[in-house]
């Protein structure tokens, strides 16, 4: 059964898909083809995996929406894995075993490796949320710690000066994280300066719109529910069409190290 399709049983239609994977250099997982996985200490909660090191991957994301009682009861992370939630549409409890945090529609928390996240539906309705988790590239001197917040709350930057495409940055810019989850929304027309390559990678997880993305130079039809992984040093970069919603996604970036050899 898809994640979200819901889909089973024999169908009338041609079986298609958006899919393209790139091992070790890209893929676009659209929303149709998400398939419903089983991990342990997730209880009343449907969760599919979305990038991992078998992609390429240094880091694991999931989407995953959390039913009526629906938690998390072993800790998500902990001994050297940092990890963060994004709470798309829901209300989500988040605890480190002692203290917990309510995280509402467009909240997020981030804990440092070492620390579990425990997590639970904290309402009756389904709660939608996009997870990830790294191991922790450590830096001597310097240490990460707790963030709760909200990207309500954040001031939107205009990326690369254009008042159409806003960005917002949800950790510290501080040299102890090496990660960042940030939101990228382009008004509909709205593109990247250029045609980027970089040596960060990327897991992105679509919330709204439609969208032309350009990886490794060929250009792909993407829309709201799809997962795109970019590795290091892709070509990227996207054009937001459609009339009235804007291509907007979640995604995470690497930061603050120097490369080892």
């Amino acid at each position: 059964m898809g994640y979200k399709n819901n889909r089973v049983g024999y169908q009338k239609e041609i079986l298609t898909s958006r899919a393209i994977v790139r091992k070790n250099n890209y893929a676009i997982l659209p929303h149709d083809g998400l398939v419903k996985n089983s991990i342990p200490g997730f209880v009343n909660v449907e969760i599919s995996i979305l990038g991992s090191p078998r992609l390429g991957a240094n880091f694991v994301d999931c989407i995953a929406t959390f039913l009526e009682n629906g938690a998390q009861e072993t800790g998500f992370g902990g001994d050297g894995v940092e990890t963060m939630v994004y709470v798309i549409e829901g209300k989500l409890t988040v605890s480190d075993g002692e203290e917990e945090h309510t995280l509402e529609t467009g909240g997020y928390a981030y804990y440092p490796a070492g620390v579990k996240m425990f997590m639970k539906n904290a309402q009756t309705e389904n709660t939608e949320v996009f997870l990830y988790k790294k191991r922790y590239e450590v830096l001597e001197g310097h240490e990460t710690y707790k963030v709760i917040g909200n990207v309500n709350d954040l001031t939107p930057i205009e990326y690369e000066g254009m008042s159409d495409v806003l960005y917002y940055e949800f950790l510290p810019t501080e040299t102890a994280f090496d990660m960042n989850l940030h939101i990228l929304t382009f008004k509909p027309g709205a593109s990247h300066a250029y045609v980027e390559t970089h040596f960060q990678e990327h897991g992105a997880y679509l919330l709204s719109g439609q969208g032309m993305y350009n990886l490794d130079n060929e250009w792909y039809p993407v829309e709201k529910g799809d997962y795109i992984f970019m590795s290091a040093y892709v070509h990227q970069a996207a054009y937001a069409v459609g009339r009235d919603e804007p291509l907007s996604y979640v995604y995470s970036k690497d930061c603050n190290r120097d490369p080892q050899i």
